[in-house]
Order: structure tokens, then sequence, then C-alpha cells
């Protein structure tokens, strides 16, 4: 009964809106029936082609059209309300209908699918390259695959067409794109998995792989639609040629039989140790060389089930996780600041002044690097020097100041402890009234942070101009965790000149300090006329500059008197008081434990960072290693000093061919670029997937999407970058295959088995591996000939800095790394040329200085080459150089090792000239 109401129902709704409109036309005159006589029919026989004939077959043509497109749209509406509303009933049209029907509907969905996306919010499109040409096309790409799903939530076999569409991966590339599209007749055209030879419509959103997972139950069988579909011609002329695109209302057939869904992976145990490596939040039980890359990257039509991985790691007994891992150090933030792995939250302001003294710490490390020429060279970057709870702020500031890992970095904010109520950074030294006073559950949390902030701001400048904090033993050891060393940022514990953390004994010393630090500011104010610290800064003909100062007691009502005179010079003095605990005549402030400020009067703090012991600390050491000191400094004759830090796990390089047949031509030393046979590759490619094709060339053994993520869009919800991997993958599959005219290689390889994407090294070849390769062939040979033709081809390869020009922050420890292995290289290279060729020694090294200009080692081999050969004004105009590119870059001076180096060669050019006189 069900069916024969709804039938009769849709033909009277049909009827209604075909002839309603010409009825009402005629009705008020628009529309107007001729009469017939047998006159005109006698001159219609003589002479049929007339305009008025002609203009009524258009008009009933017209309105034939308009009768057809109303009940196909009717037919349309009926089949999507059956499928949302679970009728049973499907109106069938005549076959004639069925075809005009379709033809109009697919024009109507090829505007629609063309139009929507332009004004749709897009989270995949993030990258400022413009969309490849065919974005408005109706056809769709097949996405990247995903990683296999966590073992851990409940497997729910396919055994409805929902169930599987729900466990699908989301769209991406332009599946992601039309995701809010409609989805017309989609119950009626998909049959289930069960139904065997069935074809299914093709509609906006769908991929091969989407139709592979909903169907069959495995999304890892897209290939064998793509085989069974392959070359069949479509109602709309075009047939299937390509797996990425497809078009909207084609009828591909699915496989008759289903796959067994292979057995997921056991989870992984978290690891026991830290990872050092905020880059690798995956950990393996053991290293494993990288997977061979199976011939293709799908399981053919002949094998129903997943395939197993044809790799060495599994072959020998190795696990890898395949699930969504605990993103280390990637915590979530806001537009406003960061919340951290121990229980504290920072704005955006410290995360950019604790990366400003991490690229500090950076360059620190590479003036003392020794180039000892004795380990294989590695993919494997060199170890991050910012501590794992720190890490990601490391990533968001530096993201945030757009760092050069070359060059030090100046915040334009001093001082950052927080955010105000719109969001914006505020300033300890731009705060309104006397002082602040901090009370509550976070007090001593936001000190930390506050101390932080001061101690952090202008680490890139002279001493002269950084901020000054004054402290008590007592105050700062309750800040500290309980074993740290209650000192200041000097290493062995005591003050010099340019000290920034004075630690004193009490209270009383800790106020006596501020007091006479305020008496002679006041004296210089006095002697230049001015009024204010600020006025001197202005002024150019004097040399002193009084920096801040910030004192920070605890709360006393011995001195309140002291305290209050200091606090009313605040401003003119440049004097800033903090007091942990309620104060009268200061702006006290409550904190909570996240950082949230409560206060009876308004105050600008909205929200105050905060950090643990450990994490203050960790900042505290890395101010320690960064800024500059006279030091003594080791030669490079000496022996390098024993070291117990473990070693990084090494991820194996792969060997290129001989004569390599690859396709594709990676270059990621220097700015990152790809050749093909027909010459560079200039369009197409997304600026996400070139970052994506250096992040593999580091990774011969592959990345899983989420290690993607955390690499490359460290400050985005896991889910939106995820999806923006996919599109950059899929994006770079499409444009090599239509460079190199081959639509078969994946080039971007997928695992199954480790959920890792790869390169293919049969189709896609290095600059990297292939440098790599040449510096290891050098260490395994003892004959100087060769060694030197091995040497000389990976400094050739060496075009610049790892992906130069992307400011991806998990770019920089690669790119340290890979600069120290070629630096060996040269060091080496002198070493062999020295004898016989001392000029051309001093060159390479010479080349070396302007790949790394603050090395010390390369300046003293140099210094060393010339004193040998009598030159010291050489040997001068090479010390001088260091000491100008120092002071550029860190404020330092050469270590007093270089400086003996220096003497050392000088001493026979003056005796020589003693003996002349």
């Amino acid at each position: 009964m069900a069916r024969r109401t709804s039938a009769a129902a849709v033909r009277t709704v049909t009827s209604v809106f075909a002839l309603a409109p010409p009825a009402l036309l005629y009705q008020v005159g628009w529309v107007t029936v001729p009469e017939l006589s047998a006159d005109r029919l006698r001159a219609w026989v003589h002479q049929p082609l007339t305009a008025s004939f002609i203009a009524m077959l258009g008009y009933a043509g017209a309105w034939a059209l308009w009768v057809l497109l109303v009940a196909a749209v009717i037919d349309h509406a009926h089949r999507h309300l059956t499928a949302r509303l679970r009728w049973h009933f499907t109106l069938h049209l005549p076959g004639p209908l069925q075809a005009l029907a379709a033809a109009l509907l697919g024009t109507t969905a090829v505007t629609t699918a063309a139009a929507l996306p332009a004004a749709a919010h897009d989270h995949t499109a993030v990258d400022a390259d413009p969309p490849p040409a065919d974005r408005a096309t109706p056809t769709r790409d097949a996405p990247a695959q995903p990683p296999p799903a966590d073992p851990s939530l409940p497997r729910q076999g396919p055994t409805t067409a929902s169930t599987t569409a729900s466990a699908a991966p989301p769209p991406t590339t332009e599946s992601a794109r039309h995701a809010s599209l409609p989805v017309l007749n989609r119950t009626s055209a998909h049959p289930p998995p069960h139904v065997s030879g069935e074809k299914v419509r093709v509609v906006a959103g769908d991929t091969l792989w989407d139709l592979a997972a909903e169907h069959l139950g495995d999304a890892t069988r897209w290939r064998e639609i793509y085989t069974l579909n392959r070359g069949h011609r479509q109602a709309n002329g075009y047939a299937l040629t390509n797996p990425d695109t497809i078009h909207v209302g084609w009828k591909l057939t699915i496989p008759a039989h289903r796959a067994t869904p292979a057995p997921a992976p056991p989870r992984p145990e978290p690891p026991t140790t830290d990872n050092s490596d905020p880059a690798a939040p995956e950990t393996a039980t053991t290293p494993s060389a990288p997977p061979t890359p199976p011939t293709s990257p799908a399981p053919q039509p002949s094998m129903p089930h997943t395939p197993a991985p044809n790799t060495p790691a599994e072959a020998t007994g190795a696990t890898t996780s395949a699930t969504h891992p605990e993103r280390s150090h990637t915590e979530p933030h806001d537009e406003t600041g960061i919340v951290l792995p121990a229980r504290g939250w920072i704005s955006i302001g410290l995360a950019a002044a604790i990366a400003a003294v991490a690229t500090l710490l950076r360059l620190q490390r590479r003036r003392h690097a020794r180039l000892t020429f004795t380990t294989a060279a590695s993919t494997t970057p060199h170890p991050n020097p910012v501590p794992p709870s720190l890490a990601h702020a490391d990533v968001i500031g530096r993201r945030h100041l757009g760092l050069d890992n070359n060059l030090p970095a100046h915040p334009t904010m001093p001082a950052p402890i927080g955010v105000d109520g719109n969001g914006t950074e505020v300033s300890l030294f731009r705060l309104p009234g006397h002082g602040l006073a901090l009370h509550g559950e976070g007090a001593v949390p936001a000190a930390r942070a506050i101390l932080a902030a001061v101690l952090t701001t202008c680490a890139a400048d002279s001493a002269s101009v950084r901020p000054v904090v004054v402290t008590t033993a007592n105050l700062l050891a309750q800040l500290l965790p309980a074993d740290a060393s209650v000192v200041g940022l000097d290493p062995d514990g005591t003050a010099y000149d340019g000290e920034r953390l004075i630690v004193l004994a009490d209270t009383d010393a800790a106020i006596a300090h501020a007091e006479e630090e305020m008496t002679s500011r006041r004296r210089l104010l006095d002697t230049f006329d001015t009024t204010t610290i600020a006025d001197l800064h202005a002024r150019s003909d004097h040399a002193e500059s009084p920096p801040p100062y910030v004192l920070l007691i605890e709360p006393t009502t011995r001195y309140v008197g002291r305290v209050q005179a200091i606090a009313a010079h605040r401003s003119a003095l440049d004097l800033h008081l903090i007091v942990l605990g309620p104060h009268d005549g200061l702006p006290t402030v409550e904190i909570t434990r996240d950082g949230t400020t409560r206060s009876d009067r308004p105050h600008p703090l909205n929200r105050l960072s905060t950090l643990s012991a450990e994490d203050f600390a960790a900042v505290l050491a890395m101010l320690t290693d960064a800024q500059a000191r006279p030091e003594a400094g080791v030669e490079f004759d000496d022996p390098a000093a024993p070291t117990t830090a473990t070693a990084p796990i090494v991820e194996p390089c792969p060997v290129p061919l001989e004569n390599p047949t690859a396709l594709v031509h990676l270059r990621v030393l220097g700015p990152v670029t790809v050749t093909t046979g027909s010459g560079p590759v200039t369009t197409g490619m997304r600026s996400g997937s070139y970052t994506v094709l250096a992040v593999l060339a580091a990774h011969p053994a592959g990345r899983t999407l989420y290690q993607f993520a955390a690499d490359l869009h460290p400050d985005v919800d896991p889910a939106s970058a995820v999806k923006r991997v996919r599109t950059d993958i899929t994006t770079a599959r499409r444009v090599l295959r239509t460079a190199t005219g081959h639509e078969e290689p994946m080039f971007i390889v997928f695992d199954p088995a480790s959920g890792r994407y790869h390169l293919d090294p049969q189709t896609v070849t290095v600059d990297l591996w292939h440098m790599l390769t040449a510096i290891n062939q050098a260490t395994t040979s003892d004959n100087d000939d060769e060694i030197l033709a091995a040497l000389w081809r990976a400094t050739d390869l060496y075009a610049g800095d790892f992906a130069e020009g992307h400011d991806h922050p998990w770019a920089v420890d690669y790119a340290t790394s890979y600069r120290h292995q070629i630096l060996t290289a040269y060091a080496r290279i002198a070493e062999i040329l020295e004898p016989d060729h001392p000029d051309r020694a001093v060159a390479a090294l010479e080349r070396a200085t302007d790949l790394d200009p603050v090395n010390e080692e390369l300046y003293q081999r140099i210094m060393r080459i010339h004193g040998r050969q009598q030159r010291p004004d050489a040997v001068r105009r090479i010390l001088r150089r260091l000491e100008e590119r120092l002071a550029d870059l860190v404020d330092a001076e050469p270590s007093q090792a270089t400086r003996r180096v220096a003497e050392r060669q000088l001493l026979p050019a003056a005796s020589s000239a003693g003996r002349t006189s």
C-alpha cells in the first residue's frame, strides 16, 4: 500500500509541477493557442517552414524540456527522500527519459561542483602556492593512503555500507574540498558490500580509495577497482585511465570477492626513556633497516587479502607503531600561548624568546663542533639542544619569529610575561603602577616564567643592554628543583662582568643592592640633566646605558619603607619590583594554577605565563650555555673528550645505483627542487609537497602521517594536519606523474604494515643520499686518491643548507647535521692536500668557512697551514676575520685555544725578524 501511495503522490506532484506553469501562463494570456483552419493547413502544406511554424516548434520543444526537467528533478528528489526516510519504493522513468534526465542532472552537478568550492571553507588549502589548474574540474584524485587504524579501537566488519563508510578515512585533496557537497542517490547507487559484481555510481567527493573502503572493507584494494574498470568508456565519452582521476556520474564495477582484514599490529609499549628528538614521536623497539619498497603500492587483484609487507624489519621481528602515537612535545596551544607538558603555559612571546636563546645555543655548539672524520655519514639530525619539555615551545617560537638558522634572533617584545584580555602580549617593563605583587596557587610558577622572560630578553645583544635580575638564595631555591644549585648563570658559581642573575644572601642584601643601583642611576641622570632613564637612552652623547633592573623578593614587613621607596622610582629609573606575596602599596594580582589572574582592581594582565621548576631550570641552563663569555676552548689537535651520552639510532641511507635510471631527481641540499627528463618541475607543485619530499629525503625508512603532522604542522590540530599532509602527498604524486609522463609509478610509496610513506629509490634519486654515500665510501677507503675523489663528489653535491628557504623548524637540526658532515669532509680534504698542495688545502677550508662562519676549528686549521708556510700576515688576517664573525653572530670572542694556535704560528716569524735586526 505504501508503494502505491508513494507512486501516486509522486506522479501527482510531477503532473502539477509540469503542467501548472503553462496553464497559469495560458490563463493570464501570456501563452495563446492559435486556431487551426483548412486554409492554414493548406498554406502550411505548400510552405511548411514559415517563421511562425519554427517559433511554434521552439515553444513546444522548450515546454517539453521543461516537463522532462521537472520530472527528473522530482524523481531524484524522491530518491533522496526514500534514502533519508527509509522508503522502499523507487520510481523508474521510461528509458528515454532516464537518459535525458541523466544528461541534465550531470550538467547541473558539474556546474555545482565547480562553483561551491570557491566559497567553501577549506582546511587543507593552507599553502601559499596557487591550487592546481584542474582544481575546478569535477574529477577526483585518489588520496594518499592513511595509516592503519588504531588497534585499540573496536574493529567492525564491513556488514553494511554505512558501517564501512564511517571507518573510511576523511576525503583529501579534491575530496576534502567537496566533502560538504550533497551526495545524490547514495543509497540506491551504492549496493551493500556483499553484493557481487554490482556497479556503483561516482558522486562528488568519491575516490577509488573511498569506494574500496566502503564496498570492499579494505581501502588498499582500490587498485582492484582500477584494474577492473580501466579502459571502459563511460557515458560522458571518457574512460578510466588514471587512478587519480574519476568523473562524477561514472558507473564503476566493484569486484565480487571480499578481502580478509589483516590482523592489527599490537600496540607498542610507551618508551621508557626520554626521546630528545621532538620530530620522532614513535619509538621502535629495535633499530630497523629501511623497508624495501614493494613493486606496487597496493595489492594486485588476485590477492584478496591485505598483503604482508616485504621488509627486512618484518623479517627480523622488529615492530613499528602504525597507530596514532603520543605526539611528544606537540602539546595543544591557542593563538596566544602554548600548553607545556609539565603543567605549564607560556605566551607566544615567551616561546619566541626561548627560541631565540635556542638559536644562540645552536650557534655556540656549531662554534665548538669538532671536525673528526671517523664516523659514517647518516641522515640522522643533530641532537636537539632544547630539552624535550620545551622543544614544542622552540618550534612555535621559531615559526613565530621566522628564524634563520645562521643568524641570531631579536624578539621585539621585551620581557613578555603574559597576555591581556584581547590576547595581546604584555611586557613587564610596560605595566602600570609601581610594581607587581603575586599571590595565589599560581604565584610561584608565574614568578619562574617572569624570571625566564626577563633573562631571555636581549639574549642575542651585548651584555650592556640585557636586563639584570636580583633575587635571594632562599627565593631562588623555591623556584628551582630541589637538587639544583642556587647560583647565577655562571657555571662556576661566581659572578663576572655582565652577570644578569645576581643571587644574594637575604632580602636585606637584595634591597641594599637595589638602593645602591637606585642611587647610581639618580646620579647619572643628574649628570646629564635628564629625568628618566628612557630620556637618557634617547641621547647619544654618553657611553653609559643602564639596562632594566628587576628586583624579586619575598614580602616583608621589616623593610616596607625601603621597598616603597624603590617602587616609587620604577618609571624614572627603570627599576621593576616584584614581590612574591601580598604587599601593601603594590598592585596585587591573584594567580590561579593555570595562570589566569584575579584582581579587585582593573589590571591589564589576563593570564600570566607559568613554568614548572624543571622547565625553569632548563631555561637557565640554556642561557648559561648560550651566552658568550671568555672560555678556554679546545685546539683541533687535542684528542676528543670521551662522551657518555647514548648514541642516537642511525637511520641507514639507501645506496643509489651507479647508473640511476630514476625518473625524478630530487635536490634537497639548498632550495628543494624536482627535475625530470623534460627539465625542472616549476608548476603545479604545492609548497607543502616540496616539504613532504624533503622530509622523506631525510627519512629513507619512511614517515607516518602523524609524524608528518608533528614535523610540518605542530601548531595545527592533528586531524587537520593529517589532511594537509595527505593533500600534499597526493599533489606530489599527480604532478610527478604528469611531469614524467608515467601514470603507474607512485614515487611516494605507502607501506601498509608500518603505516609509513617513503620515496621509491627505483624512481626517485636524492642528492642527499648521493652525498652521504660518497662520504661513506671515503670513510671505508685507505687510498688517498679514492678518498679525495669521493669527498670532492660529496662537496660538489652540497649546494646549500638542507631545505633552504623552507622555514619549518623541524629542518634546523637536520641542516646542522648535514652541514657538519660536509665540514668534516673539507677538513679531511685539507689534511690530504696540505703536504703537497697547501694552497689548495687553504682554499678548501676557506670554502668551508663560507658554509659555517663560526666554527673555530676551521680557522685554527687555516692559521696552522699559513704558519707553516711562513705567512704571519695571513695568520693575523684569519684571526681578525674570526673575531669579526663571532662578534657579529654571537657577541663572542675567539677562545683561548684559538688565540694560542695563532700565537704559535706567529712565533717563528717574530724570531726570524729578531735575528734579522
